[in-house]
Formats: C-alpha cells, sequence, structure tokens
C-alpha cells in the first residue's frame, strides 16, 4: 500500500501547535499590522494575511458554549461547516485554540500523506488526522481513543469543500457513529459519561465594496475559459453566462440537445440524469439503482475493486467526477433573485477550482485560494 493510503496515528507536539497558532492568527488570518494596508506591502499575501481575515467575530456566549462541550471526563466532536478551502483549516485551528488545544482534526490524506515524508510529519505533529477514502477505520479508532482522552476531534460533516456559506450540505455521519461508539466506551467505566457532537457555523463577509476586484476575476475566468461576455452584462449576468456555457460544453459533450427555452437548472437535472445513467451502466450491466447518490457511492466501490481494468477505471472516474462538479451547483445557487458579492466570490472559486487547470496560477488558487478584499469571520455555536 502507498504511503499517501497508509494511516500513520498523528504525533502532536504542544509546543509546535501554540507556535504555529500563533504563526496562524498573524500570517495566515489577519496580516501583520502596518503592512496590511500599505502598497505594496499588502500585495504578499504573508503580509497582509493569507486568507485576509482582519476580524474574527465570535461572541463571549458562543465561545463559553463551546468550552462547555470540551475537556476531561467527556468526548467531544466538533463539527464545523466547511465553505472554503483552506481558510477553513485557519479558522478551525483559532476556534480549537480558544477551546481545546490538542483537538485532533481531520484532513485529506493528499495533505496528510502525499506531500513527502517531512511534510507528513509536520502535519502528524500538528495533530492531523489522514482521511483515507474507502479505509477509515484506523483513522476512526484513533479519533475515538482521542476524544476518550478529554481531548476534542474536528472534523467536517458536510465532507468537501462546496463553496456555499450560506447553505449546509447534506451531512455525512462520521461524528455521529463515533460519538455513539465513544459513548459505548465511556458508559462502560462511568453511567454518567457524556459525548458531545458540538456543530460549529462561521461564514465570512468582505468588510468593504470589492466588486472590482471581483470583476477582474471573472475576466480572467472568462479569458481562461474562453468564454465571450456581452459588454453590457453585470457581474451576475456574467457568472450566469458562464455557468450556462459551461453546461451547454457539457450537454454537448454528452451527445445532448441545447434546449433553449429551459432554466439551467433544469438542464443541469436532465444532464445529472444522464450521467449518472451511463455511469450506472458502466459499472454494471443489470445496475436498477436511479438515485444518484447510490449510484456514486456504488461506483466508487466498484474503482477500489477493480483497480485492474485501467480503460474502465478511466471512463468511470471521468463521469463521477463530471457528475460530482456538475452537483456541485445545487438548488440554492437558483433559489433567490438577489446575489450578494461574497456569493459571486464563491462562485468564481468554485469554477476556478473544477474548470481552470493546468496554469501555476490556478494550481495555487486550488491550494490556497486568495480573497478579493479583506474579511471578517462570523462565528456562532448553536444552542444545545
Amino acid at each position: 500500500m502507498s504511503r499517501i493510503d497508509t494511516f500513520v496515528a498523528p504525533r502532536p507536539n504542544p509546543a509546535l501547535i501554540r507556535a504555529m497558532t500563533s504563526v496562524n492568527r498573524i500570517v495566515m488570518l489577519r496580516g501583520i499590522p502596518g503592512f496590511r494596508d500599505l502598497l505594496p506591502f499588502n500585495r504578499l499575501a504573508g503580509l497582509r494575511g493569507v486568507s485576509n481575515v482582519r476580524h474574527i467575530d465570535f461572541p463571549d456566549a458562543d465561545l463559553e458554549r463551546l468550552k462547555a462541550s470540551c475537556g476531561a471526563g467527556k468526548a467531544t466532536f466538533i463539527t464545523p461547516n466547511h465553505p472554503e478551502f483552506f481558510t477553513d483549516w485557519m479558522i478551525d485551528k483559532e476556534i480549537v485554540s480558544q477551546v481545546s488545544p490538542l483537538t485532533a482534526s481531520w484532513a485529506t490524506n493528499g495533505v496528510v500523506n502525499g506531500l513527502g515524508r517531512l511534510m507528513q510529519k509536520f502535519w502528524l505533529a500538528n495533530n492531523l488526522i489522514a482521511q483515507i477514502p474507502g479505509n477509515s477505520g484506523a483513522a476512526k479508532e484513533h479519533s475515538i481513543a482521542w476524544a476518550l482522552k478529554g481531548h476534542g476531534v474536528l472534523l467536517h460533516p458536510e465532507g468537501g469543500v462546496g463553496w456555499h456559506a450560506n447553505v449546509v450540505a447534506p451531512l455525512l455521519p462520521g461524528a455521529v457513529e463515533m460519538g455513539l461508539e465513544a459513548l459505548k466506551r465511556g458508559r462502560a467505566t462511568d453511567p454518567n459519561f457524556k459525548v458531545w457532537i458540538a456543530p460549529v457555523v462561521w461564514k465570512l463577509a468582505f468588510t468593504g465594496n470589492v466588486e472590482a476586484a471581483l470583476a477582474k476575476e471573472c475576466a480572467y475566468v472568462e479569458k481562461n475559459l474562453k468564454i465571450e461576455r456581452q459588454a453590457t452584462d453585470t457581474l451576475p449576468q456574467r457568472i450566469h453566462h458562464v455557468y450556462s456555457t459551461l453546461l451547454a460544453r457539457d450537454e454537448a459533450a454528452t451527445g445532448m440537445p441545447f434546449d433553449q427555452g429551459a432554466s439551467y437548472a433544469q438542464r443541469q437535472r436532465v444532464l445529472v440524469t444522464e450521467l449518472s445513467r451511463q455511469l450506472g451502466k458502466s459499472i454494471s450491466a443489470d445496475i436498477d439503482v436511479t438515485d444518484i447518490t447510490e449510484i456514486l457511492r456504488r461506483a466508487r466501490r466498484w474503482q477500489r475493486e477493480n483497480t485492474g481494468d485501467a480503460e474502465r477505471q478511466r471512463q468511470v472516474r471521468a463521469l463521477v467526477d463530471r457528475v460530482q462538479r456538475l452537483q456541485r451547483v445545487g438548488p440554492w445557487a437558483c433559489a433567490n433573485p438577489r446575489i450578494s458579492q461574497e456569493e459571486i466570490a464563491e462562485h468564481l472559486k468554485r469554477i476556478r477550482n473544477d474548470y481552470c487547470r493546468g496554469g501555476l496560477r490556478d494550481t495555487m488558487n486550488r491550494f490556497v485560494p486568495q480573497p478579493a478584499g479583506p474579511r471578517c469571520a462570523h462565528i456562532r455555536v448553536p444552542e444545545a
């Protein structure tokens, strides 16, 4: 088994974790006062704050509510939403530094194990747990044992990043499953033992008008994807045109006609249904399942169990990727007649992540997306 798919238990280093908390707070989030607003220094991500989160709105009542669910004599699974890549860990780390500094955090195996031995050692010392697709038993067992010691375990029940802070995606059951097992083990020795599933919700808001920066990024996306725009289109209209053009290209690649009278949501639904049908047939000639989520689950299992068939692997992987990419634009995208600049920013990041490939600029955007301007993180902890 390759290193990327081999689970290695974290080896947390408290001194390193404390040091990285300060680095995270200054370099990754807030920036360096005196430089972050001064040209040309504010063009350097490390001086202005890589994620450009100038302010953190975390009311005392919410902080105390989360603190009360953490600590010795209980097991806690902290479950924040997952609206943005890279910034997610920076904000999550800031949160746990105030409630349970030795919290173990789940991350993809590509991050923990896939960047070489030195980086693997660094991430394990920062108490990251590698999530290995299709083989999460060891990670779950370690998480339960760590939570039973009174330290928190943080994981994102939405799974992957959706780039939609206003909507919580369907939740995966992992945190609850581990919580139930921890409760069973804890109650074996202490009838009053408690387990907490502690949801946290955070949202980023720009502190000023960033329309000019968003328009510049949109122009980059249009040029990269070779999409022409009307000079009179507003920024929201340009975003819609990009999505519609990309959908038309997917329809053409699938051999489906372009229905000019149908809405984007209608066209998307028809296309996803057809791609799911093709995916089902590609993994089993007699499959009778129509539920898209179930077809995707079976396809991922087929990929794990049929590694020797390279050509079919390529075909199945391509269909899975297309279905998942289309599904990342959910019904919420068309739910409101108005759109905020934060939502426009999310659409641009999603499009760049899914469609803009090949160059160093877009590779960096996938791993360390740069915001259009300074932001405030609003963090809340729901009442039990």
